[in-house]
């Protein structure tokens, strides 16, 4: 046996360690400014500074109609104006009320709204209150979502449909994002074709070029796709070397230590291996590197390792060199509706979904089917040396969690 063989596997709490480190190590630092409609799932580069008070006035949270509370003993209350959202209201005349619209600013001299349902108009159009009022009901103060100076989002935090609206709604046009990071995806073996081409003796369909670069585009980066290595070790020194102006080199299959596994030979002989052999399944290969410099993530070749992996531990990486400080996907305990009596000696994640709220899992979870993947919902996470009995809590990581 090997020396590299015989190295204890790494658990995956160290791998993910070790990969974060790195990750900060080797920050993107350019920066760009671009326009808000094209900031989706960009990271920020600076804290977001509010520049406004929001809401910039007292404005309406009802519909109904405005008064000081002073100024009413009960009576009836003549109407002095009439305000809609998008006007600028006259201040409050003195012992009337105004009626006010939802988002309309409340009037100079008003301390009160009081909702039209609660309201009666008279014959002499005048409204008598019906319920009691009290100061500053449904009025929503100037600054009260954010004021002037007051940091709104976190450098580092990526854009989604719901920061998009918020930084719209402080008036802003463009931000500064931190530049795509620039991914090589290439795959290696003999067996492998694109799809559209007519199989041969021994090919199988490339899935995980299509796979990678679909999930890398949802998490904006910049996608240079490298095609296919053959099993040859001098081409495959010669591929890598000629993507030096990537941020990282993903590559699937070719990193065990297996005759044909050329990848991970060219790093160990021309490059500097870092990580190798984690306590995960599937997907114990996972290598990471450099080679001349440029980081490395070699994943497992099978298309469920290739999944597993990429979520676990190469899309943290990836988020961690644009400044994401929480990385972590969200998992929550679940109840399992399966035994599982075969405790091994890696942190095992199954392809699996939720029914009448319970963890199942997918039949076959060979590290070869994908379509394991395809019918879950989600990662169930079994640790290692424990098993399972019905009722058991365990981990559970949405898909959706990770895929984007």
């Amino acid at each position: 046996m090997s020396g590299i063989e015989a190295r204890p596997m790494i658990p995956v709490e160290v791998a993910m360690v070790r990969l974060l480190e790195m990750a900060e190590a080797t920050p993107i630092l350019e920066r760009e400014r671009v326009l808000l409609a094209h900031a989706e799932g960009r990271v920020l580069a600076n804290d977001l500074v509010a520049t406004l008070d929001l809401p910039p006035w007292p404005n309406s949270a009802m519909d109904g109609y405005a008064l000081r509370l002073a100024d009413w003993a009960g009576e009836p209350l003549p109407v002095s104006q009439r305000i809609f959202a998008g006007q600028a209201p006259e201040p409050l005349t003195p012992g009337t009320c105004a009626r006010i619209f939802t988002g309309a600013p409340v009037p100079a001299g008003a301390d009160c709204v009081e909702m039209q349902e609660n309201a009666e108009v008279q014959d002499d159009q005048r409204v008598r209150f019906i319920e009691p009022l009290k100061t500053g009901q449904n009025i929503r103060p100037q600054g009260q979502e954010t004021t002037v100076g007051e940091q709104v989002l976190a450098a580092g935090t990526r854009m989604g449909p719901i920061e998009l609206g918020l930084a719209a709604s402080l008036g802003l046009a463009e931000l500064t994002v931190v530049r795509r990071v620039r991914v090589a995806v290439l795959s290696t073996g003999d067996e492998l074709i694109e799809p559209g081409l007519p199989l041969g003796p021994g090919q199988i369909y490339n899935s995980n070029r299509v796979l990678l670069c679909s999930w890398l585009q949802r998490l904006g980066c910049e996608v240079v796709d490298a095609g296919i290595l053959p099993d040859d070790l001098e081409k495959t020194r010669h591929a890598l070397g000629s993507l030096s102006h990537v941020d990282l080199i993903l590559s699937t299959g070719g990193v065990s230590v297996g005759e044909a596994d050329f990848l991970g030979h060219a790093l160990r002989e021309d490059g500097e291996l870092s990580l190798w052999k984690l306590a995960i399944k599937p997907g114990k290969p996972l290598t990471f590197g450099h080679f001349r410099g440029v980081p490395v993530i070699g994943l497992p070749g099978n298309p469920a390792s290739t999944l597993v992996t990429f979520a676990l531990l190469a899309r943290p990486y990836l988020l961690r060199r644009q400044g994401v400080t929480d990385v972590a996907p969200m998992q929550f305990p679940v109840p399992a509706g399966f035994t599982w009596n075969k405790p091994g000696d890696r942190r095992e994640y199954l392809r699996g979904r939720l029914e009448q709220g319970r963890a199942v899992y997918y039949s076959n979870q060979s590290s070869g089917v994908l379509r394991s993947a395809a019918w879950a919902e989600g990662l169930i996470e079994v640790r290692e040396g424990t098993t399972v009995a019905e009722g058991d809590w365990l981990n559970f990581i949405p898909l959706s969690e990770v895929l984007g």
